[in-house]
C-alpha cells in the first residue's frame, strides 16, 4: 500500500515537472510576443495595416473596410477582429460568401506575433510562417471566392448568430488582467493534456489512435511520432500543439521534418473546434471555413513533403 501511494506521487510529481517545462517553455516565448503586439496596438500599426491590405479585398469580393478587420486578427486573435467586424460591417450587407471568404482569412491568418514566435521556437523560422499564414490564407480566401462566385454560391445575406456586446478599450491593468488569466488556464490545459497522453498510453489507446491516424500522417509524410501533438494542435489551438511539440523535438522524440510538416499542418488549420464555431456564428458556411479548409491543409503539406529538400530548406 505504501509503495502504491509512493508509485502515485512519484507519478504525479513528475507529470507536473514535465507540465512545467511546457508551460515555462511557452512562458519565454509567449509574454514577450503579447508584450510586442499590445505595443504595436498603441503605436496604431494595426490601423496602418488595415489600410495597406485594403486593396486586396476588392480582389477577393470583400468591402476594402474588411482589410481592417483581418489587419486586427492577424495581430491580435479572432476574438478582437470579430469586435472589429462588428464595428467597422456596420449596417454594410455581407453574404455569406463573403463572410465565409472573410472568415477563411481569419482562420488561417491570425495571431501571428504569437503564434509565429511559438512556431520560430519549434524551428519553423519567421519568413515560412509568413509566406505559409498570410500567403496560404489569400490563396485560400481567393479560391473560396472565385469557387463561389463562378458556381453562384452563397449569394443570401449573412445571417449573424452571436452579436456580442461590444465595450469599451480596456486598460492596460485591464489588459495585463485578462492575459494573465489566460496564461494561467493555458498552464492548466496543458496539465490536463500531458495527464490525459500519459493515460491513453498507459491504457495503451495511444497505439490505436495512431494506427487510425496513420494514413492521413502518411499522406502528409509525417511520422508516427507526431501523431499527438497534431491531433492537439488540430482540436485545440496552435500554441498547444507546439508547446508539446517542442518537448518532443527537445527529448529527441520528434525529427526535424516531422515536426517541420506538423507545424506547416497546424498553421493551415488548428483549433478546428473553438475557431471554426466563433467564424459559423458570424454567419460563415461550414463547408468552407473547416471541410474546405482542412483539405486546403493537407493538399499544401502533402506539396511541401514531397518537395524536393524543402524541410530540409526551412531554416
Amino acid at each position: 500500500m505504501r509503495m502504491s501511494i509512493y508509485h502515485l506521487l512519484d507519478g504525479l510529481c513528475s507529470v507536473l515537472k514535465d507540465a512545467l517545462r511546457v508551460y515555462v517553455t511557452l512562458l519565454k516565448i509567449l509574454i514577450p510576443a503579447l508584450l510586442i503586439v499590445k505595443g504595436l496596438e498603441l503605436l496604431g500599426i494595426v490601423d496602418w495595416l488595415g489600410t495597406v491590405l485594403a486593396p486586396l479585398m476588392s480582389v477577393l469580393g470583400l468591402p476594402e473596410q474588411m482589410g481592417l478587420v483581418w489587419a486586427a486578427a492577424l495581430f491580435t486573435n479572432l476574438y478582437t477582429a470579430i469586435a472589429v467586424f462588428l464595428q467597422v460591417a456596420g449596417d454594410t450587407p455581407l453574404s455569406v460568401e463573403q463572410v465565409t471568404v472573410l472568415g477563411a482569412l481569419m482562420l488561417i491568418g491570425h495571431s501571428i506575433p504569437v503564434e509565429g514566435a511559438v512556431a520560430k521556437r519549434a524551428g519553423v523560422p519567421w519568413w515560412a510562417t509568413l509566406v505559409l499564414r498570410v500567403g496560404g490564407a489569400l490563396l485560400f480566401a481567393w479560391l473560396l471566392h472565385c469557387f463561389y462566385s463562378y458556381f453562384g454560391l452563397l449569394q443570401a445575406p449573412a445571417a449573424l448568430v452571436w452579436h456580442p456586446s461590444l465595450s469599451t478599450a480596456p486598460t492596460l491593468s485591464g489588459w495585463a488582467v485578462a492575459q494573465f488569466e489566460t496564461l494561467a488556464l493555458i498552464f492548466v490545459i496543458i496539465l490536463v493534456l500531458i495527464v490525459l497522453l500519459k493515460l491513453l498510453k498507459k491504457l495503451g489507446l495511444e497505439r490505436w489512435i495512431h494506427l487510425c491516424l496513420l494514413p492521413l500522417l502518411k499522406l502528409l509524410g509525417i511520422g508516427r511520432s507526431a501523431a499527438n501533438v497534431t491531433v492537439i494542435g488540430f482540436t485545440l489551438g496552435l500554441s498547444y500543439g507546439a508547446g508539446l511539440l517542442i518537448r518532443d523535438v527537445q527529448n529527441g522524440v520528434l525529427s526535424k521534418r516531422d515536426s517541420t510538416l506538423a507545424l506547416c499542418f497546424l498553421g493551415l488549420c488548428h483549433s478546428v473546434i473553438e475557431d471554426t464555431l466563433l467564424i459559423l456564428m458570424l454567419g460563415a458556411d461550414i463547408t468552407g471555413i473547416l471541410w474546405a479548409r482542412l483539405l486546403f491543409a493537407v493538399v499544401v503539406t502533402a506539396i511541401i513533403a514531397r518537395w524536393p529538400k524543402a524541410t530540409v530548406n526551412i531554416k
